[in-house]
C-alpha cells in the first residue's frame, strides 16, 4: 500500500517514527492523485510532504524553488539520507546543466530542483516532456500570487508547463505565509480544489516573540550576541547601508559575523553564506535578500534591527529560527524612524497601484510593535486564524511589569489632534504637544492652541512613540497617503469623554536562550569534523534537535542510536560509530551522567484523513454493504475520512461499489454533467450539479466510469 510504504521510508531514510501534524494528510492527498495546497509554518516539515511522495511515485518529481541556496541545501540533505536528487540553476555552467538534464531523462534522480525562471525557456520545457514526471512541487508558493509579499512573475508559467507535459502530473503547492486571499489565488492559478487544502495553523510553539522599544539598539544587540556567542543567529536590517554599518561595528567587538545583501558581488555573497551555513560565522547580518528557503535548522535567534515592511515578510524571516523544533527567539527592535524608511522604500516601488495596500500592511506591522496583547495571537489573526488564544510565552504574555494609567496623557494627545484639525501627522503633533518652536508650528499658529506645550516635560520622540501606542490600541487612526495624517477614532472619542481608560506597560525584558551542556558541545565538534570531510553544512549531518536527543538518551549501541530522533538506517551506517564512541567516552569521564527518562511521544492532533492500513478496515465494512454513515459510526471516524478511504481503495484497484454509495438520481445528473464538461476537472462538474452532490460522489462516479470503460 502506498501510504504504508511512505511511513516505512520516513523511518528508514529520515529517522522519524511518525509524521508531524498535517504531513500525513498532505502526503495522502498527493498519493491519491489530488492537486494539493499545504500551508504549514516554517520548520513545520513541508519538504517531507513532497519528498516522500517523490520516492514512492515512479519517475522524477520536479521541485520549483525560488533560490539557489535552498536547492543546494535540500539536495545535500537528500543525498545524505540516500535519495538521488539534483538541481539545475544559474550556478552551473552550460555543460554541467546539460549533463544533469540528460541524467534526469535517464531517470537517475527522484527529485529535480529548478528555478521558476527555467520555465521561460521553451527548450527546457521540451526537455521536461522527455522525463517521467508524476508530481510538480511548488515551494514558496505565495510567490505565485500578485497579492503575496514576494510575487515572482515566472511562477505564473507553472500551470502552463504542467498542462504541456504528456503525463499530466499532479501539483502540490507549499507555503508558510499565505493569507486567505493569497491561498485563494494559489488554488485558482494551480487548479487546486479548495477541499484539498491542508492547513495546520501558523503557530510556531517553539518560538518566543518579543518587541524591544525605547532602548539603544546597538547596545542591546552587542550584549545579546556576547551572551549567546555559541548560538547561530540572523540579524535583519532594512538597507544595505544598515547591514554594512552593523557588520563593521560587530566586527570591531570581535563578534564572528558574516554579511549578505544584493550590493555585494556574487562570489562574496556565496562565500559569506557558506561561512554561516558551515558554522564558521555564528551571526549573519543581512537584508531581506538573505534566507528565503535557507534550510539551516540550528538558528537559535532572529533579530530584526529595523521594522520589516509587512507581517508576511516578518513571519517568514523570523520563522527561520528554530526549524529543528528547539526553543528559539525572535526579537524585533523597534524605532519610530524605521517607519519612514519603509515608507520611502514602498514609495520607490515601480508598481504604483500597490502602494496604498503596502502602506496599510506597514501600519499593521507598526500595530504589532505597539500592541500589549499576545504577539503570537496578533500574528495568527493576521493570517486569518479565528480560533486563537494567548501563547503564554511571548514577551507580552510573560510580562510581569506593572501597568500604568495613561488616560490623562491619551486625552491630551487626542485633544491636540482635534484642535489641529485632524489633518496632520504624528511628528508635527508631537512637536506641538512638547512646545517646539519649529518654524512650521509657529507659521501654522499652533503655538496659540491651548494644547501647545502641555507635554513639554517629555521629549518629542517619547511623545511620538506614545502616539504610535495609541494607534496600536485603535484610539487614533491613520489616513494613508503621501503624507499620512492622524485622526481620533470612535474608540478614542470614548476615552476623551471619560467613558474608557487607557493603560500602558513599561519596556519588555528578554530571556536567555539556552544553558551550556558539555556533551552537546562535544557532539557539535564531532558533527563539525564530519561535515568538513563531507563538504556539507553541519546541520545536514544531524540537526541540533538530534544532538540534544543524543544528550538525553546517551545511546551506546546501534539499537539505542536508532531510537534517536532524526536517525535512520542510512545515517546510522554512515555516522553512528563516531557519535556512539564520543558518547561512550563522555559517559566514562562523567559516570554520574545518566540517560533521561524520555516520555512517550505525545499523541498528534487527530487527522482528517486515514493513515496506514486503516482504509482496508473501511473496505471490509463496505463489502458488508454498510453505508458511509454506518461505517463512520462503527469506526468512530469522520464521514470525510471514510470517503477518502474508499477513494484510496478504488485507486489501489479494489472493487468499491460506488453505485451503492451514490443515489440513483445523482448518477443521472453526473452522467449529464460529464457529457457537457468532460471528466478532466472536478470543479466544472461540481458547478453543473446541485449542492448536495459532493466531491466524493463526483470522484466515485468517475472511478465507476473508468472501470466500466476498461471492462
Amino acid at each position: 500500500m502506498l501510504f504504508e510504504k511512505a511511513q516505512q521510508l520516513l523511518e528508514s531514510h529520515f529517522g522519524y517514527s511518525s509524521f508531524r501534524n498535517g504531513q500525513e494528510l498532505a502526503i495522502q492527498s498527493v498519493l491519491a492523485g489530488e492537486n494539493t495546497i499545504c500551508v504549514m509554518p516554517t520548520g513545520g516539515g513541508k519538504s517531507i510532504c513532497y519528498q516522500i511522495p517523490a520516492i514512492v511515485l515512479p519517475g522524477t518529481t520536479i521541485v520549483i524553488s525560488p533560490l539557489i541556496s535552498l536547492m543546494k541545501d535540500q539536495v545535500d540533505a537528500l543525498v545524505q539520507v540516500g535519495i538521488p536528487a539534483t538541481f539545475i540553476n544559474s550556478s552551473l555552467n552550460y555543460n554541467e546543466a546539460n549533463q544533469r538534464i540528460w541524467e534526469a531523462k535517464q531517470g537517475m534522480y527522484k527529485l529535480l530542483y529548478i528555478a521558476p525562471e527555467r520555465l521561460d525557456s521553451r527548450e527546457f520545457i521540451e526537455d521536461l516532456k522527455q522525463m517521467d514526471i508524476p508530481l510538480v512541487a511548488v515551494d514558496e508558493a505565495h510567490c505565485i500570487s500578485q497579492w503575496g509579499h514576494d510575487f515572482r512573475p515566472s511562477y505564473r508559467h507553472i500551470q502552463q508547463m504542467v498542462r504541456s507535459l504528456p503525463q499530466k502530473p499532479n501539483v502540490i503547492a507549499l507555503t508558510a505565509t499565505a493569507t486567505p486571499r493569497v491561498r485563494e489565488d494559489i488554488c485558482e492559478t494551480l487548479n487546486i480544489e479548495e477541499e484539498n487544502s491542508i492547513i495546520t495553523g501558523f503557530e510556531r510553539e517553539n518560538l518566543t516573540f518579543s518587541v524591544i522599544k525605547g532602548q539603544d539598539r546597538l547596545h542591546f544587540v552587542r550584549d545579546y550576541l556576547k551572551k549567546n556567542e555559541k548560538e547561530a543567529g540572523i540579524i535583519y536590517a532594512a538597507t544595505r547601508k544598515n547591514v554594512d554599518q552593523l557588520y563593521e561595528r560587530l566586527k570591531k567587538e570581535n563578534i564572528n559575523v558574516a554579511r549578505y545583501h544584493a550590493g555585494m558581488g556574487d562570489a562574496e555573497r556565496i562565500s559569506e553564506q557558506d561561512r554561516f551555513l558551515k558554522d564558521e560565522a555564528s551571526v549573519m547580518v543581512a537584508t531581506s535578500a538573505f534566507g528565503m528557503g535557507i534550510d539551516k535548522s540550528n538558528i537559535r535567534y532572529v533579530l530584526h534591527f529595523q521594522l520589516p515592511k509587512n507581517m508576511e515578510s516578518y513571519y517568514q524571516e523570523a520563522g527561520r529560527a528554530g526549524r529543528d523544533g528547539l526553543e528559539s527567539e525572535c526579537i524585533l527592535l523597534y524605532s519610530s524612524q524605521d517607519v519612514q524608511v519603509q515608507r520611502f522604500l514602498i514609495d520607490q516601488s515601480s508598481d504604483r497601484s500597490r502602494i496604498h495596500a503596502e502602506l496599510e500592511k506597514l501600519q499593521q506591522m507598526v500595530d504589532y510593535c505597539h500592541t500589549e496583547n499576545c504577539l503570537q495571537e496578533f500574528i495568527l489573526k493576521y493570517f486569518g486564524e479565528t480560533e486563537t488564544e494567548t501563547c503564554g510565552r511571548c514577551g507580552n504574555c510573560l510580562d510581569s511589569r506593572s501597568s500604568n494609567d495613561v488616560t490623562k496623557e491619551a486625552q491630551m494627545v487626542m485633544s491636540c489632534i482635534i484642535r489641529m484639525g485632524q489633518r496632520f501627522g504624528k511628528t508635527l503633533t508631537a512637536q506641538v504637544l512638547t512646545g517646539s518652536k519649529n518654524k512650521k508650528v509657529t507659521e501654522m499658529g499652533f503655538d496659540k492652541l491651548t494644547t501647545y506645550g502641555i507635554m513639554k516635560e517629555k521629549g518629542s520622540k517619547e511623545v511620538s512613540d506614545f502616539i504610535e501606542f495609541l494607534i496600536s490600541q485603535e484610539l487614533i487612526a491613520i489616513e494613508q497617503g503621501q503624507f499620512p495624517t492622524i485622526f481620533v477614532s470612535p474608540k478614542g472619542k470614548d476615552v476623551l469623554l471619560g467613558k474608557e481608560q487607557v493603560h500602558r506597560r513599561e519596556t519588555v525584558k528578554v530571556r536567555e536562550i539556552s544553558k551550556d551542556d558539555p556533551l552537546f558541545e562535544t557532539l557539535r565538534e564531532v558533527r563539525r569534523a564530519i561535515a568538513e570531510t563531507e563538504k556539507v553544512p553541519p546541520f545536514v549531518i544531524f540537526s541540533d534537535a538530534a544532538l540534544k536527543d543524543m544528550c538525553a538518551r546517551l545511546p551506546r549501541t546501534n539499537e539505542e542510536f536508532l531510537n534517536v530522533s532524526g536517525v535512520g538506517e542510512h545515517k546510522l551506517k554512515k555516522y553512528g560509530l563516531d557519535f556512539i564512541q564520543a558518547i561512550r567516552a563522555f559517559c566514562e569521564a562523567h559516570p554520574d551522567r545518566q540517560p533521561e527518562q524520555i516520555p512517550a511521544v505525545a499523541p498528534k492532533k487527530p487527522a482528517k484523513k486515514s493513515i496506514g492500513d486503516s482504509h482496508l478496515e473501511t473496505f471490509q465494512l463496505h463489502q458488508q454493504n454498510l453505508s458511509i454513515e454506518q461505517i463512520a459510526q462503527k469506526r468512530e471516524l469522520a464521514l470525510s475520512t471514510v470517503e477518502n478511504h474508499l477513494i484510496q481503495c478504488a485507486q489501489q484497484g479494489m472493487d468499491v461499489d460506488f453505485t451503492q454509495l451514490i443515489p440513483k438520481d445523482y448518477i443521472q445528473l453526473l452522467e449529464k454533467a460529464v457529457e457537457e464538461v468532460g471528466r478532466d476537472r472536478l470543479k466544472p462538474i461540481k458547478d453543473q450539479v446541485p449542492e448536495e452532490v459532493s466531491y466524493f460522489m463526483i470522484k466515485g462516479y468517475l472511478y465507476f466510469l473508468s472501470k466500466k470503460n476498461k471492462s
